[in-house]
């Protein structure tokens, strides 16, 4: 697969178990951040994003995010709605490309 960010079309990206490793979600104690909060409770979105932006594998995560489709949660920074917008983006490039 290849990896979708809002810069580059596309780079090959790291095996997913192995940024999934170096997440910084996963050095928390469960429960200690929502990820998928109420789309409605900015303050939990605001927790979690700032949990992704001190992530080293926040790009990963949101390739993969948007590659897998997930419809809920944060992922690699952006909610729902955000990687919605990123993915219409990138797929109008992609069309006017070729």
């Amino acid at each position: 697969m290849m990896q979708m960010t809002e810069g580059l079309v596309s780079e090959p990206e790291m095996e997913f178990e192995n940024w999934r490793e170096l997440a910084a979600c996963v050095r928390l104690d469960e429960g200690e951040v929502d990820f998928f909060p109420d789309p409605e409770d900015v303050g939990a979105i605001a927790v979690a994003k700032a949990v992704c932006a001190t992530c080293p594998v926040a790009e990963e995560c949101l390739a993969y995010a948007i590659e897998t489709n997930q419809s809920e949660g944060i992922w690699g920074g952006l909610t729902a709605k955000e990687r919605a917008r990123l993915r219409r983006r990138w797929l109008e490039r992609m069309r006017r490309a070729s």
